[in-house]
C-alpha cells in the first residue's frame, strides 16, 4: 500500500527503527511519510484487538443518539411527524388490503370436492379478508374509521364483510375532556363552565369524527346536546386521506379486479363537508323547511349554535327507533313506525330530490308526542346527524321512479325490456350486471325473466315485487350458492360499486335500511307493505314531472291541442291507477297485520294474562 511489503510479527521492531532512520535522512517533506507511519503502527499493523468490537462499543451510543433525535424530530418538526403516522398508517392498510387480495386469489383458484366445502371456503376467505382490514382500521382510528362505516353500509358487498365492519359505528375512543375544553374555548371564546351548567364530561356518544355531551344551557335554561369535532382530526385529515389514497391505488394496481379507488375520491369529496358543523346546521334548516308544509312524524332538533367544529343542539330524550321493549312501553305501533319511516325517506329521494346521507339505527330516534307536534301518530321520528345530504337531479329521480315502477309490474318482454333500460339510465348497468343490480334492489333473488338460465328451479320465482312473499329456504340457500360459488358475481359487485352514481349507491342504502328496520321491527304486516309505499311515491314523481312537462307544452302551443290533452289525461291515469291500486292493497296488508297483532294478543292472554298479552301484541 505505502510501497513496500509488510513484515512478519518476528523482528517487527527492528524493520520499524530501520524505517524511521532512513526517513530522518530524507529531506523535510518526506517526513509526511513517518507521520503516516506512525498512524499505522496505532491502527492496523499493532491492533490486536479486532475492529469491528470497538465499534460495537460505539453502536449502542450511536442507537441512543438516534433514537433521541428522532423522538425530538416527531414531538417538534411537524413534517417529520406526519411523515412518520402517514407510513405506519399506510402500512397497516395496505398489509391488510394485499393479504386480502392475494388471499381472494388463492382461494378462488383452489378446486374444492363438494359445493359444502366451497361455500365454507369462500365465506371464511371473506371474514378473514374483513377481519384483516377492520383491525388496520381501527388501529389507525380517525378518517380510516369513516371508511369503515362507508364498506359497512354496501349493501352490495358480502355478508361476512359488512357485519364485521358494523361495530365501527360505536367503537370509536373518545377525547379526553381537557382536550375537549381547549377545543370549545378556542372555537367558541368562552370557557365550558360560563356557558353549561352541568356539563358531562362523559360523552353520550363518540362517533368516527366526533363526541357527545349533555349540559344545560345557561342563556336559555334548555337541556342541550354538544356536538365536538375530536382535535386531532383536522391535523391528520389530508394526510389520512392521501394514505387512503394511495393504498387503493396499491390494491387497484396490483390486484385490478379489486378496486376501490372510487372510494377514496368519494371520502375526499365529503368529509369536508361532515367536518363543517355549520354546514351541518344549514342542512338541518333546509330539511325542517322542505317538510314544513307536509304532515308528518319527522323532527328535527333545533340549532342553537354552530361553529365549523362545534354544534349545540336541543337535545332529544327518546329510544332507539328498533327498540320494541320502548315502543310498547310508550304505547307506540311498531307497524305505523316503519311506515313512517318509509315515508319520510321516499319523500325526500323521490318529491324533495335531497335526501339524508348517511342513515342508520344510530341516526334515528323515537319518542312519544310532544304537546304541539305537528305529527298524525302518537310518536315523532327524530332525525340526527345532518352532515351529508345528496341531491338527485330531476332526470335521474325520474328515471328511477321508473325503474321501480317497472319492478312491481308483472313480468314480461316488455316490461323485462324497460328494467334493463332504466336500469341503464339511473345505474349504467349493462345486461350481465343486471341481474346483480336487481337483486340489490330488491334483496331478494332474481325476478322471472331476469335470468336466461335460471338454474336452480327448487322454488318458483316472483314475476314482479308485489309477488314476493316470505323467503324461503330454497330461495335463500340458492343466493348463497350463488354468490359462494362464482367469482364471477363478486367481480360483478365491484364493477356495479365503480359503475352505479354515488348518489343511487346512497339511495340503495336507504331502502336497505328501511328494509332491514321493518325487519328488526318484527312488524306483522307483509315484507312487501314498504314496497307499496315507494312505489307510490314513484308514481307521484313521474306524474309530478310529466304534469311540469305537459303544462310547459301547453303554454306554448295552446290548451285547446287535443294530443296534449290526451297525453295529459293518459299521464294522470296511469298514475292514479298505480296510485289506487298501492292504496288498496296497503287496506287489505293493515287489516290483515290487524288480525295477526289480535291473534298474538289472544294467544299471550291465554298463557299468560294481561302483561302477556301486551308482549306478545308488542312482538316482545
Amino acid at each position: 500500500m505505502f510501497g513496500f511489503p509488510l513484515q512478519p510479527r518476528v523482528g517487527l521492531n527492528l524493520h520499524r527503527r530501520s524505517v524511521y532512520r532512513e526517513v530522518l535522512k530524507q529531506p523535510q517533506p518526506h517526513r509526511k511519510f513517518l507521520r503516516t507511519f506512525r498512524i499505522i503502527k496505532g491502527s492496523s499493523v499493532n491492533n490486536d484487538r479486532p475492529r469491528w468490537k470497538e465499534h460495537g462499543r460505539l453502536l449502542p451510543v450511536l442507537c441512543i443518539l438516534a433514537g433521541t433525535a428522532a423522538w425530538v424530530a416527531y414531538e417538534h418538526c411537524q413534517p417529520f411527524k406526519h411523515t412518520t403516522l402517514a407510513l405506519i398508517r399506510c402500512s397497516r392498510v395496505g398489509v391488510a388490503a394485499i393479504l386480502g387480495a392475494v388471499d381472494y386469489k388463492i382461494t378462488f383458484s383452489r378446486k374444492y370436492s363438494s359445493d359444502e366445502e366451497l361455500n365454507q371456503a369462500y365465506s371464511e376467505c371473506h371474514s378473514r379478508s374483513a377481519k384483516r382490514v377492520l383491525t388496520a382500521l381501527l388501529a389507525n382510528g380517525g378518517v380510516f374509521i369513516k371508511l369503515g362505516q362507508h364498506m359497512a353500509s354496501m349493501i352490495v358487498l358480502p355478508r361476512e364483510w359488512t357485519e364485521t365492519m358494523r361495530p365501527l359505528q360505536d367503537q370509536c375512543e373518545p377525547t379526553s375532556y381537557h382536550d375537549i375544553q381547549d377545543l370549545f374555548l378556542k372555537d367558541i371564546g368562552t370557557p365550558v363552565p360560563e356557558l353549561f351548567d352541568d356539563f358531562d364530561p362523559n360523552p353520550i356518544g363518540v362517533a368516527s369524527l366526533a363526541q357527545v355531551h349533555i349540559a344545560r344551557h345557561r342563556p336559555s335554561g334548555r337541556m342541550v346536546a354538544v356536538k365536538l369535532q375530536h382535535p386531532h382530526l383536522a391535523e391528520f385529515c389530508d394526510i389520512d386521506m392521501k394514505m387512503v389514497e394511495i393504498t387503493l391505488g396499491w390494491v387497484k394496481y396490483w390486484f385490478p379486479h379489486f378496486e376501490f379507488t372510487w372510494l377514496g375520491e368519494e371520502m375526499r369529496s365529503n368529509l369536508p363537508k361532515e367536518m363543517d358543523f355549520m354546514h351541518e346546521a344549514a342542512n338541518a334548516a333546509r330539511t325542517v323547511a322542505e317538510f314544513s308544509k307536509i304532515r308528518t312524524s319527522l323532527y328535527i332538533p333545533d340549532v342553537i349554535t354552530a361553529t365549523k367544529r362545534v354544534l349545540i343542539m336541543e337535545y332529544i330524550q327518546g329510544g332507539r327507533v328498533d327498540d320494541l321493549g320502548y315502543l310498547a312501553s310508550c304505547g307506540i305501533d311498531r307497524n305505523k313506525v316503519a311506515i313512517e319511516l318509509s315515508r319520510i325517506f321516499n319523500q325526500m329521494v323521490f318529491i324533495n330530490g335531497w335526501f339524508h346521507a348517511d342513515p342508520h339505527p344510530g341516526n334515528l330516534l323515537i319518542r312519544p308526542t310532544p304537546s304541539g307536534s305537528r305529527s298524525p301518530h302518537n310518536f315523532e321520528v327524530v332525525l340526527l346527524d345532518h352532515g351529508l345530504y345528496f341531491d338527485i337531479d330531476t332526470e335521474l329521480r325520474v328515471n328511477y321512479g321508473k325503474f321501480w315502477l317497472s319492478l312491481i309490474e308483472a313480468a314480461s318482454p316488455s316490461i323485462n325490456a324497460d328494467r334493463r333500460k332504466y336500469a341503464q339510465l339511473v345505474g349504467n348497468i349493462d345486461p350481465d350486471l343486471y341481474p346483480v343490480f336487481e337483486a340489490a334492489i330488491t334483496g331478494r333473488a332474481a325476478l322471472e325473466g331476469t335470468l336466461e338460465d335460471p338454474g336452480d328451479c327448487s322454488f318458483k320465482r316472483a314475476s314482479s315485487m308485489i309477488d314476493l312473499n316470505s323467503q324461503s329456504e330454497e330461495e335463500m340457500e340458492a343466493i348463497r350458492k350463488a354468490v359462494a360459488q362464482q367469482e364471477g358475481i363478486l367481480l360483478s359487485v365491484f364493477t356495479i360499486l365503480r359503475r352505479v352514481p354515488r348518489r343511487v349507491l346512497m339511495v340503495l342504502k336507504l331502502n336497505d335500511l328501511v328494509r332491514g328496520l321493518d325487519f328488526a321491527l318484527k312488524t306483522t304486516h307483509s315484507n312487501i307493505r314498504v314496497f307499496l309505499i315507494t312505489a307510490k311515491y314513484c308514481a307521484l314523481a313521474v306524474w309530478e314531472d310529466d304534469h311540469k312537462r305537459l303544462r310547459k307544452i301547453m303554454r306554448a302551443t295552446g290548451i285547446f291541442s287535443l294530443s296534449v290533452i290526451s297525453q295529459y289525461f293518459i299521464c294522470w291515469w296511469k298514475y292514479r291507477k298505480v296510485y289506487t291500486k298501492c292504496t288498496v292493497m296497503e287496506k287489505i296488508m293493515d287489516i290483515n297485520a290487524f288480525y295477526v297483532k289480535a291473534t298474538a294478543w289472544i294467544l299471550g292472554f291465554q298463557h299468560m294474562g294481561f302483561a302477556g298479552a301486551n308482549r306478545a301484541a308488542a312482538g316482545l
